[in-house]
């Protein structure tokens, strides 16, 4: 199943992917809020439900995909998480997850814009497999971990590098609005053959390969990072865990090819799909 959320006569909601077509689950298909937002239906346990759910169709053309959780708890991330990109940054391999936080406030659809940010030209991008947590949940042993996702999406953990660099918690870095586009869909794991490892992953910006890998290349893997930080923390429906980036950054490069506005950069995942966003220039949308 592929569900996502999309807006339509000015309202956000959620529905079932089938093809080019989305099955309306805010008008009726699903009980109550259930299908108002992603998070309500995963805190309501209504991913079977949404599977056989009935409702308008849509054609996709005629709406605007948003990030599949617009509004996530909290986003964790993990750093060098492959090895040619552990090798390309001269760091040595990590014996635990590097784990960091991206602010919600970062995550964009599958197809917004990417700012660069006024404040800096080092702009990056971070092609990622990511998942979503469909269960509250604490102490998940590895071998069960699989129980609480509830699928699996595309991030691009866009990063402002100098930024990043400046603190060891790189959040500043790696929080710029509009820095985590996500999407297209969540995708459940039957969907993908029951485990996220063995997939194709590549970013490529401006119709040039950039990045190019396999999920099985993962340093660890989905259910080792849910064990990891689940020890410490509960995590909640709607929750992300963004999985690493591979080899390829633009901030590895001699010299360094950091994106610009003009550029469109593309993160592709074997039966994921793809999301692809432009960059632009910082608005001035000051609030103050």
């Amino acid at each position: 199943m592929r569900l996502v959320t999309f807006s339509e006569g000015g309202r956000a909601r959620v529905g079932r992917l089938e093809s080019d077509e989305i099955v309306d689950l805010g008008a009726g298909g699903l009980p109550g809020p259930m299908g108002d937002s992603m998070r309500s239906l995963l805190e309501a346990g209504a991913l079977e439900a949404a599977a056989s759910a009935v409702g308008p169709r849509l054609s996709l053309a005629e709406v605007r995909l948003d990030a599949p959780i617009p509004d996530p708890p909290k986003i964790l991330a993990v750093g060098l998480n492959y090895a040619d990109h552990v090798a390309e940054t001269g760091r040595e391999t990590p014996t635990i997850p590097l784990i960091f936080n991206k602010q919600v406030t970062s995550v964009t659809g599958p197809h917004d814009p990417i700012h660069r940010p006024r404040v800096s030209e080092a702009l990056d991008y971070e092609g990622e497999l990511a998942l979503v947590i469909g269960r509250r949940c604490r102490h998940v042993p590895r071998a069960r971990a699989h129980e609480v996702i509830a699928g699996y999406t595309i991030c691009n953990d866009v990063s402002v590098r100098d930024w990043q660099r400046r603190s060891p918690t790189m959040t500043m870095g790696k929080s710029f609005d509009t820095h985590c586009p996500l999407g297209p869909a969540l995708v459940t794991a039957d969907e993908i053959g029951g485990t996220p490892s063995g997939h194709e992953l590549k970013t490529i910006v401006n119709g040039e390969l950039r990045q190019h890998s396999n999920t099985k290349e993962l340093i660890f893997d989905c259910f080792d990072l849910i064990a990891h930080l689940s020890t410490a923390f509960t995590l909640q429906p709607g929750d992300i865990i963004t999985t690493g980036t591979c080899g390829g950054v633009a901030g590895a490069m001699k010299p360094p090819r950091w994106l610009v506005p003009g550029d469109r950069v593309r993160v592709e995942i074997e039966g994921l799909g793809a999301i692809e966003n432009p960059v632009i220039e910082e608005p001035a949308t000051d609030l103050l």
